[in-house]
């Protein structure tokens, strides 16, 4: 496998067009926000999508989803107990030797690390992984749409054979939202997981299409859209700047003089300020 060559930053734009991009499970499921009315998506919602594409493209992963699970284990534990290239890492006490073979196995551990800790296999071992990403935050505060639902037909049997009363509910969605979020690629960590260059066009590519597979109910397809995703690849293994200073080096602001509540990506500017000696690879989402 080909070594990580020089630092990566990148940032992604998405649209959301009536859907719930990421609910809050203490909040009724209602679209998270900040306490200033931002939409926000968590950085750990992101790295479940990125995961699923991953998979999708064929790619061994740690963290499965009960609906994609493609080996019937039950748990991560399970996971890692059954995997024979662990077996001889277990026995050998050794724990450079096991963060080795769970990195060689699972392209989620070499990017995003992971923390093994398990009873039954008496492990307890950290892997801290290279790939860094920020929750996602809207450009403009959103507006959140609310709507009552029911469900006209029976759960259980009811007594008498008869339709119950019908269950209310509720159901949110964003009207329109552009959302933001940034990320990184740490050389000196992708070194100690084996993170490769083959493996940094595969998160390219998740990024570009995220949401492909990923409708739901809260989420139609269609409904979410990556429109642009930016590029940074460095001339160094360091960077020639912070992820800082890249990733502010992306504007990204409503239109002047609009005269209605942005609705579309074509309301917002975008601007991308110079860095000398480091330009932006630009890709449109699928």
């Amino acid at each position: 496998m080909s070594k990580f060559t020089n630092k990566i930053d990148f940032a992604v734009l998405i649209t959301v067009n009536n859907a719930n991009p990421n609910g809050d499970p203490l909040d009724g499921n209602r679209p998270r926000t900040d306490l200033d009315g931002f939409g926000e998506i968590s950085d750990v919602c992101i790295k479940r999508k990125i995961r699923n594409r991953l998979q999708d493209m064929g790619e061994d992963i740690f963290v499965q989803t009960d609906d994609r699970c493609m080996d019937g284990c039950k748990s991560l534990s399970e996971r890692a107990r059954i995997t024979p290239e662990l077996e001889a890492a277990l026995k050998s006490k050794n724990s450079d030797s096991y963060i080795k073979a769970v990195c060689d196995k699972w392209i989620d551990v070499r990017s995003f690390g992971q923390v093994f800790a398990f009873k039954d296999n008496n492990v307890s071992i950290g892997v801290r992984g290279p790939v860094s990403i920020h929750p996602a935050f809207s450009i403009s505060p959103i507006e959140i749409v609310e709507r009552q639902i029911t469900k006209s037909t029976n759960s259980e049997p009811s007594k008498d054979g008869k339709r119950t009363s019908d269950t209310m509910g509720t159901k949110y969605r964003v009207e329109f939202g552009l959302y933001l979020f940034k990320g990184s690629i740490n050389h000196q960590l992708a070194d100690r997981t084996g993170f490769s260059d083959a493996d940094a066009d595969k998160i390219k590519e998740a990024l570009r299409t995220l949401f492909e597979n990923d409708c739901s109910a809260a989420r139609p397809d269609g409904s979410m859209e990556v429109v642009r995703v930016y590029w940074w690849r460095h001339n160094c293994p360091s960077g020639q700047y912070s992820s800082a200073k890249v990733h502010n080096s992306l504007e990204v602001k409503e239109k002047e003089k609009l005269d209605h509540i942005p609705d579309k990506f074509e309301d917002y500017d975008v601007i991308v300020h110079e860095l000398e000696g480091l330009e932006p690879e630009v890709f449109d989402g699928i």
